[in-house]
């Protein structure tokens, strides 16, 4: 009778307890507790220590957590659950292992306190497998399912499926997924972003279109993987639908969509993009406006996008990253030169997608002696190490200036191999200088790297036609025929009435392509022409074709 009363009185001040723990906010106040609990005998509690390592938990202190479970001297699996949770919440996913491996050890059934794992440690133990990346442990952990968890759980089926498709496992994630009796949306967005991650977008879709009910995530896994690949037409065209059916974009959405926008110069549903954020508050986060600046400047707004930069509260080096490798493309280098003395008196630190925008901005104005500064600059005063993309700028400027034996010696002494564009790029300014000793250097590399572009040959064959020197022609004409090299055609692309037309060369499988072929011989053929009723009458016509 007395151990009976006295149990009553030990869970009478655990319950006492609880509500204090639930509302304490901060590791000072869990301490203060921790000194009462103590003093109430109740240290070796699993109950209340299981409580208070979920306050560790919120307050992401896992070294008191440690503390606190290492005081008792038989922990119970709730307690195992709450320093497995804890771990996985605060991505110390090794030590979440390591609890679990001890539960483990604790499972023997002949044992007097024998513990399992239930359907509380599974989930977390599944999702540190994810976090891990680590396949072979998540199969055993799976295995540890099947013979100790219940036989159908969709939360942790879901968690299988995510682990699978982070380990890049989708044949294991299929036969979760294909096994289970019931899914939700979570099942279907994690099999449908594992084929998005992989790249396979024609499997993605075939689950989404069969999908019963798509989020917000569904419709933005599959924007986001189109604009990936470099599908943008589709990643717009998804977004569109998602607008017929009336899913309202969200901040991940629209990151997705606006590179499609800038790829495809679909200006339209940019601006469109733009007075939604702005009607719905989302103008406040930077990544957003980020992402509209470079927007407009990919579309030749830049006087919008630089509108926008201004208007933000605070922008990141994203921001001023962006805005100066927008001025920079649009031949605005003294503006872009400015900016970064802007960025400088703001304290923003330059990262190496600034200096890229800046080197470019010197090499289109011909700023060879700001640019060999900035380069410079880089390492002795902000310690980021030159890529290869700044060497190639660095050899853009100084081959546009005609310093084409600097540049040379520039890829030379570069610590990482040259790629084609570097080559290509002092091939070209050879071509601009007339400089056939280097020129024949750029092209062996080039024979190389690039064996099969004929883009290469031609501009070599050029530089001898300049000289004069007629059997360089003729070689590489030869050498062309010789290998059956053909050049790969032109394309564009264009928004015409929201929807995105693609032209290529010597197409004429458009039912407009008559048209468009007329007004260009039209305009070709008086090109010269300055009569205004003239370019009236092409401009009403041309309207008419395209329109």
């Amino acid at each position: 009778m007395a151990t009976r009363i006295g149990a009553l009185k030990i869970r009478e001040l655990e319950n006492f307890f609880v509500p204090i723990l639930q509302n304490c906010k901060n590791i000072v106040g869990l301490k203060s507790i921790h000194a009462h609990v103590i003093k109430y005998s109740l240290s070796q509690s699993s109950f209340l220590v299981t409580k208070m390592v979920d306050v560790c938990d919120k307050t992401e202190d896992l070294g008191y957590a440690s503390l606190l479970f290492k005081q008792v001297k038989e922990p119970n699996g709730y307690l195992y659950n709450a320093m497995i949770r804890a771990h996985t919440h605060n991505k110390v996913y090794t030590l979440a292992i390591l609890f679990y491996k001890e539960m483990l050890r604790l499972k023997d059934p002949e044992s007097e306190n024998p513990i399992f794992p239930d359907r509380f440690t599974f989930p977390f133990v599944i999702k540190s497998c994810s976090g891990l990346v680590c396949y072979n442990l998540g199969k055993q952990v799976h295995a540890h399912l099947c013979k100790f968890g219940p036989k159908s759980n969709i939360t942790m089926e879901n968690a299988l499926i995510d682990m699978y498709t982070k380990c890049a496992s989708l044949l294991d994630a299929h036969k979760v997924f294909d096994g289970m009796v019931e899914r939700d949306a979570i099942s279907w967005n994690s099999i449908i972003s594992g084929h998005v991650g992989a790249g396979q977008m024609r499997k993605a879709s075939a689950l989404f279109d069969l999908m019963p009910y798509r989020t917000i995530v569904s419709w933005t896994a599959m924007i986001s993987g189109y604009t990936r690949l470099g599908s943008y037409a589709d990643a717009l065209y998804v977004f569109r639908q998602m607008q017929i059916v009336g899913v309202e974009p969200d901040e991940i959405s629209i990151i997705s969509v606006l590179p499609a926008c800038a790829q495809l110069g679909a200006l339209e549903v940019g601006k469109w993009i733009h007075m939604y954020c702005d009607r719905n508050g989302l103008l406040r986060k930077t990544s957003i406006c980020n992402a509209i600046m470079e927007m407009y400047s990919k579309c030749g707004c830049i006087g919008q996008a630089y509108q926008l930069f201004d208007q933000m509260s605070k922008g990141d080096v994203i921001s001023w990253s962006t805005m100066i490798g927008g001025l920079a493309n649009h031949g605005k280098a003294r503006e872009a030169i400015e900016l970064f003395k802007r960025m400088k008196k703001a304290k923003i630190e330059p990262n190496g997608i600034t200096f890229l925008g800046l080197l470019s901005a010197c090499a289109h104005a011909g700023f060879w002696n700001e640019g060999l500064a900035y380069f410079d600059s880089m390492s002795k005063d902000y310690h980021i190490e030159p890529e290869v993309e700044h060497y190639g700028c660095l050899v853009d400027i100084l081959g546009r200036a005609g310093r084409l034996s600097q540049a040379l010696d520039v890829i030379e002494k570069m610590p990482m191999k040259p790629d084609s564009k570097i080559w290509g790029s002092l091939l070209s300014s050879c071509r601009t200088h007339s400089n056939l000793d280097i020129a024949i250097i750029a092209m062996e590399h080039l024979e190389e790297l690039e064996p099969d572009d004929t883009g290469n040959y031609v501009l070599l064959s050029n530089i001898y036609a300049d000289l004069g020197k007629w059997d360089g022609v003729s070689r590489m004409r030869k050498l062309i025929k010789s290998k059956s090299m053909k050049k790969t055609p032109g394309s564009s692309l264009i928004d015409i009435n929201n929807v995105v037309q693609e032209f290529v060369s010597w197409d004429d499988s458009k039912p407009f392509s008559r048209d468009i072929f007329w007004l260009l011989e039209l305009l070709t053929s008086h090109q010269d022409t300055t009569d205004p009723h003239l370019i009236e009458i092409m401009l009403e016509d041309g309207s008419e074709c395209l329109g």
